[in-house]
């Protein structure tokens, strides 16, 4: 006589439904066919799970099953592969004498799952159920190539320089992108194949601030504060190049916001020229002054009187 199909799953006859079909994972993974080739009593055993989840994850059959006992199939709907809404049909082969059997779709999806290491893309599943379960799992046609864009913070000197930087593709792929010299911020680097589905990634270039550099095209600006004697007077003063220091005379009377250029001291251009360097001056004032400098400013003021702002209509 047939075993008791709880017996079989290892559930009581109050077991919820979420129990039953997690004890008949459980076991048909462990004597799932595939992963005991050759093992006829793992089939039988398996084959025996089946039908004991077929019966008792329908609330029909159960009903009738817990009323009628394994005879229930002669009292109305019976268990196995008939017609109806049942689960998807499958078959699969050991040696001679292969064996048929059912499988609820979402079960399959999950056993599959199990078998291939998590990986189902293809395979449409949902196509399974829509259909009452019945029928073949059919290969989905391949995913289109699909393009993927990123953005990517790029230091200013590695911009300005060249350089290269690591990208993390959508397969979690680290790589390394090329960063040509003089690369400003907005423009699209393209890596083929790197997207999803054989797609490209694109990466949008970010660059990041500087401290001191900030770009306008080719060329470099920095600003240099200068004492108020330095301005008046002139002076040298050693200012920042993307090659390292230089010294740079301040003509006498130069005033605050003009700019003295060194050529060629600027960004890389792409046909191998460069742009300049501007220096910017910004007059820079003690926060106070002694009796003694104000009297000579004063003075100087006498002296040698001169308003900026005349001239200009406000």
């Amino acid at each position: 006589m047939p075993r008791d199909f709880y017996d079989v799953l290892g559930v009581p006859k109050s077991a919820s439904a979420d129990a039953i079909k997690s004890a008949y994972r459980k076991l048909a993974r462990q004597f799932h066919p595939d992963r005991n080739p050759g093992d006829k009593e793992a089939a039988a055993k398996f084959k025996e799970i089946q039908e004991a989840y077929d019966v008792l994850s329908d609330k029909e059959k159960k009903a009738k099953y817990d009323q009628f006992g394994h005879d229930f199939d002669q009292m109305g709907a019976g268990a196995g592969p008939r017609g109806g809404q049942g689960p998807f049909t499958w078959q699969w082969s050991s040696g001679p004498g292969g064996s048929t059997g059912q499988v609820d779709p979402e079960i399959f999806q999950s056993l599959f799952e199990q078998m291939m290491g998590g990986g189902t893309a293809g395979f449409d599943f949902e196509g399974l159920k829509s259909k009452g379960g019945r029928g073949k799992a059919r290969r989905r046609a391949s995913p289109e190539p699909q393009d993927i864009q990123q953005q990517v913070a790029v230091d200013f000197l590695t911009a300005v320089k060249g350089g290269s930087i690591e990208v993390l593709t959508p397969a979690g792929q680290r790589i390394n992108l090329r960063i040509p010299p003089g690369i400003e911020s907005g423009k699209i680097m393209r890596l083929r194949g790197q997207g999803l589905n054989g797609g490209d990634l694109l990466v949008a270039v970010q660059v990041q601030p500087h401290a001191y550099f900030r770009r306008e095209g080719f060329d470099l600006i920095v600003e240099i504060p200068l004492s108020l004697t330095e301005a008046a007077l002139g002076a040298k003063v050693d200012v920042p190049t993307l090659e390292g220091m230089v010294t740079l005379t301040i003509p006498e009377a130069t005033s605050s916001g003009k700019r003295l250029r060194i050529r060629g001291k600027g960004i890389p251009k792409p046909d191998g020229g460069h742009g300049d360097l501007y220096v910017e001056v910004k007059i820079a004032m003690p926060p106070s002054f002694d009796p003694k400098t104000k009297a000579l400013l004063k003075g100087v003021a006498e002296q040698q009187p001169y308003n900026p702002r005349s001239g200009l209509r406000w």
